[in-house]
């Protein structure tokens, strides 16, 4: 029994459509390496640390080293042209799989350590404000 054509095409379609993969991962590295790295609140690992993400987006990164002052900062990922609407529909169905690779470089400021003379100055200054009356 021979079926018509039409009625492949629902078949066809839906094979494009499942066939077609998008790979994205973000690489983070630093300097010092072996920083402690946040991504959203979320622990990802230690530099250099690469991990898969869904979203392009501007994330919240936090990095932690034990030599260095943290780093609190925002990185925006932007998708390539073939990623973004209305072309993601039709990169979703090419029978290839695309490699979305981002990345980004941290430069730590190193942690200076201060006198003792400092820090009781400095907490002698808050206790002061601290005890102050509050302005009205």
């Amino acid at each position: 029994m021979r079926h018509p054509a039409w009625q492949l095409v629902p078949g066809a379609v839906a094979a494009l459509v499942l066939c077609g993969c998008v790979e994205r991962t973000f690489t983070i590295t630093s300097e010092p390496e072996g920083a402690l790295v946040y991504m959203s609140s979320v622990e990802v690992g230690r530099t250099p640390v690469t991990i898969p993400f869904t979203w392009y987006a501007d994330y919240e990164i936090i990095l932690r080293h034990a030599d260095c002052q943290t780093l609190k900062t925002h990185h925006k990922i932007k998708p390539p042209i073939y990623d973004a609407p209305p072309f993601d529909l039709f990169s979703a169905m090419a029978p290839w799989t695309y490699h979305v690779r981002r990345a980004a470089h941290f430069t730590l400021v190193p942690r200076t350590d201060r006198s003792n003379e400092e820090l009781i100055r400095d907490a002698e200054q808050l206790r002061a404000r601290n005890l102050e009356a509050p302005a009205k």
